[in-house]
């Protein structure tokens, strides 16, 4: 089959590779249909994290069942499903508790030995605790794949944040970071019921899907010209919940910044390049708290897949460009030249 694999910085290529097989009781093989590039991949793609060469890669997929292990309950041949961003067995201790991603079985797909989403097909480990079952008639509606495709990662991490932000009826909610997770953070925290959502951010075409999603207003400014602005939006004070969506120091040092006393902060932006940027004694002063991390999404999706498919909420306007799978490598150039926001993978 076709897979996308990373040999260096910026040399992404889709090769031949072999063929997913069922290999243990559990397994499920799954065809992909739409896979797309996280901006996480982006961290690989310019070196900043490292691979080996011909690793495969992509973490956020959805398709049809087309083998299953003997073991196999929850899903059959035929069924269209959604895969969360990492494996889980969904019965050791952390599962039970909802940490799917400290699971004691778990992985990430496209870490070294497994299959990466942006390719054909997928081997599928613990699919019962994994894999997560999607109305069949769905696969015929671009616009309804397109939404449920986030539920693999965007979307759910989004509103990790917004909860560890602490979003609810009434607050007020900053997001610091544009990008396809902070717009499904604005769309989280309206979920919740925020009054108040401030999306910063200077690019008018994310801005615009902001003001979509729920935003009520928009900062342009970065740094202190930014936190500035949002005191002036909140009397002096801050928001009761700011996601962080970025993971830069200066962004970081911005969320604490604009957080008003007493607040929280969710952060789910991949650390890198730098500190934290974060005082502990100013938090201390001012009674923030922090929460947030990796985002267990395969907790997320049976609470938000019902209102993906009433159309409740629509986080589809998050992918603004379409390649098949020959054309990732484009994908990830146009994504790292930021011309576009984020890339569905059609197969």
């Amino acid at each position: 089959m076709r897979a996308t694999t990373i040999h260096a910085p910026f040399d992404m290529r889709v090769e031949d590779v072999p063929d997913p097989v069922v290999r243990n009781p559990g397994d499920a093989v799954v065809r992909v249909l739409r896979s797309c590039v996280c901006g996480s991949d982006l961290w690989a793609y310019r070196g900043e994290s490292a691979r080996q060469a011909g690793q495969r890669i992509g973490h956020e997929f959805l398709g049809i069942v087309e083998e299953t292990g003997a073991e196999v309950t929850g899903v059959r041949r035929g069924d269209l499903v959604v895969a969360p961003f990492m494996w889980s067995d969904g019965v050791c201790d952390h599962c039970r508790e909802g940490l799917t991603t400290s699971c004691e079985h778990g992985g990430f797909w496209g870490s070294v030995g497994s299959d990466g989403g942006q390719g054909e097909a997928v081997r599928v480990p613990f699919a019962d605790g994994t894999l997560v079952a999607l109305p069949a008639e769905a696969a015929s509606d671009d616009r309804l794949l397109a939404a449920l495709l986030t539920l693999s990662d965007v979307m759910g991490t989004g509103h990790h944040a917004a909860l560890g932000a602490g979003s609810r009826a009434g607050a007020t909610v900053a997001v610091v970071g544009d990008g396809a997770v902070g717009l499904c953070a604005v769309l989280a925290a309206k979920r919740l019921g925020a009054d108040r959502i401030i999306a910063l951010g200077r690019h008018e075409a994310r801005t615009d899907i902001a003001r979509r999603f729920g935003a009520t207003d928009v900062v342009a400014e970065r740094g202190d010209a930014a936190v500035e602005a949002i005191r002036e939006l909140t009397r002096g004070q801050g928001a009761h919940a700011v996601v962080e969506a970025v993971g830069t120091e200066q962004s970081m040092r911005t969320a604490v910044n604009i957080t008003r006393d007493g607040g929280a902060i969710g952060f789910v932006g991949v650390p890198h390049g730098s500190g934290t940027g974060l005082d502990l004694s100013v938090m201390f002063d001012r009674n923030i708290a922090l929460r947030g991390g990796v985002a267990p999404v395969r907790t997320y999706i049976p609470e938000l897949l019902p209102d993906v498919l009433d159309g409740t909420i629509d986080p589809s306007p998050v992918f603004d460009l379409t390649v098949g799978l020959e054309g990732v490598p484009d994908g990830y150039k146009a994504m790292d030249e930021r011309t576009a926001l984020k890339v569905m993978v059609a197969n």
